[in-house]
């Protein structure tokens, strides 16, 4: 039996740019999320309501006054509009656990993509993490390098200094004095 899928066109970089740093998570808010599902968010809300025990808070957690306050201010204007409650941001867990919830081949489909995005971002952050443990390593190195170099230089400087102001050598040898005749 061949599995029938929708196939939706909706760009990474519009699934991405729903995808917020809030508490040092990655998270979606639940108005996107419903959005990209092609519900209400209320309808989304009710579904999650409905399967507390699905979303513990490392899954999800409401958004406080000052985050959202935060989110508005980054965007400039509010794009959420009126809402009477705060809105609950879902982890990459949450947003997974929402495809057990949601069962319209739609929600089923974006759930999909949105995983692929959350894992490329995942990538591209491991990637970046690697990269700079390099530049750090190198860093290092430099460091060490331009101390050595400026000891060298260092040891150079006394060598001039010494070959420019000659300490007086004292002569090697026999004294000989005019006098001293048998």
């Amino acid at each position: 039996m061949a599995k029938r899928t929708i196939k939706l066109a909706i760009p990474d970089e519009i699934i991405t740019s729903k995808i917020y740093l809030i508490r040092d998570r990655k998270v979606m808010l639940d108005e996107d999320l419903a959005e990209l599902y092609g519900v209400t968010t209320g309808n989304l809300n009710k579904a999650v309501n409905r399967n507390a025990t699905r979303f513990p808070d490392d899954f999800m957690f409401q958004v406080t006054k000052e985050e959202f306050d935060n989110l508005i201010f980054q965007f400039g204007t509010s794009s959420w509009g009126g809402r009477r409650k705060l809105p609950n941001a879902f982890t990459e867990q949450g947003v997974a656990m929402l495809s057990g919830v949601l069962h319209s081949e739609r929600a089923i489909t974006v759930n999909i993509q949105i995983m692929r995005v959350f894992t490329k971002i995942r990538e591209i952050l491991t990637d970046n993490l690697s990269v700079r443990h390099e530049i750090e390593e190198i860093k290092k190195q430099l460091i060490n390098h331009d101390k050595n170099i400026e000891l060298v230089f260092s040891y150079l400087d006394k060598l001039i200094e010494k070959h420019d102001n000659p300490k007086p050598r004292k002569a090697i040898g026999f004294k000989t004095s005019g006098n001293n005749n048998p």
